[in-house]
């Protein structure tokens, strides 16, 4: 039937993918049928599978489970959760609430983590080159931007998430899950930040971004698993937004007006 219908198999090939296969009665992510991942893996590894093509070890999966429970959410200080709870006020529906605070995950706000990882390989590959990690720090940092994506937090000046995630990562490096040079390179930038007149210490953002690194993933798969998780608490906001009746909430109070400039 195919045949007949794409005869050079163009229309077949226009889509293809490992990712996952579907045809009547068979549905099949990364080779495996999907009855057989049902009630068998855990929502983590799935994620690891879908994205890696391979089920990851427990202890892979744990690491990666905690960096994503890290993230879920900080309130509506963030402009990722606002928006989506503004959206939610004006009748757009949960997807589209969820959206509209995804798609402000950007460079400023969810993409620390990604710019992290690559100061992280930068420091790796100058340490490979034959300098001190001392000095692939003070170069690498230099040549990045005034703000070092990573470290610091506006709020915190100790992130709450910062010490348990290193814990489980330096547990993870000392039972060989990680080889731990990622976790090396984020804390020879903490310890070159502490030298400052004020000090900088690692974020969340760090800190998930030395585990994804350590577990593999790639720069830009940092900011997606970040955007994955935090779209949890989005949800759960604009969820809690929508039971409370308001309609067309805006960012201040209807009593408090902008100031005027000029």
């Amino acid at each position: 039937m195919t045949a007949d219908v794409d005869p050079t198999g163009a229309v077949a090939q226009w889509w293809a993918t490992a990712v996952s296969h579907m045809e009547p009665g068979i549905i099949e992510l990364r080779g495996r049928p999907v009855q057989d991942l049902i009630g068998q893996l855990d929502l983590t590894s799935m994620i690891w599978l879908m994205v890696r093509g391979e089920v990851p070890s427990p202890d892979q999966a744990q690491l990666l489970q905690a960096a994503l429970v890290a993230g879920v959410d900080h309130g509506p200080q963030a402009p990722s959760i606002a928006i989506a709870r503004m959206a939610a006020t004006c009748g757009v529906g949960l997807n589209s609430a969820m959206a509209s605070g995804i798609n402000v995950l950007g460079d400023a706000h969810g993409g620390a983590g990604q710019a992290c990882v690559d100061l992280l390989n930068l420091v790796l590959r100058l340490e490979a080159d034959g300098v001190t990690i001392e000095e692939a720090v003070s170069t690498a940092i230099a040549a990045g931007p005034r703000h070092v994506p990573g470290f610091g937090h506006r709020f915190h000046p100790i992130d709450p998430r910062r010490d348990p995630l290193m814990s489980l990562t330096a547990t993870a490096v000392r039972d060989e899950v990680v080889a731990g040079h990622h976790l090396r390179a984020g804390l020879a930038i903490e310890e070159h930040l502490s030298r400052r007149h004020r000090p900088v210490p690692m974020n969340i953002d760090g800190a998930t971004a030395i585990i994804y690194a350590e577990l593999g993933f790639p720069a830009p798969l940092a900011r997606g698993l970040f955007v994955l998780s935090r779209s949890i608490g989005i949800l759960a906001h604009a969820w809690e937004e929508t039971q409370q009746g308001q309609r067309n909430k805006g960012p201040i109070p209807r009593s408090v007006l902008p100031a005027r400039l000029g």
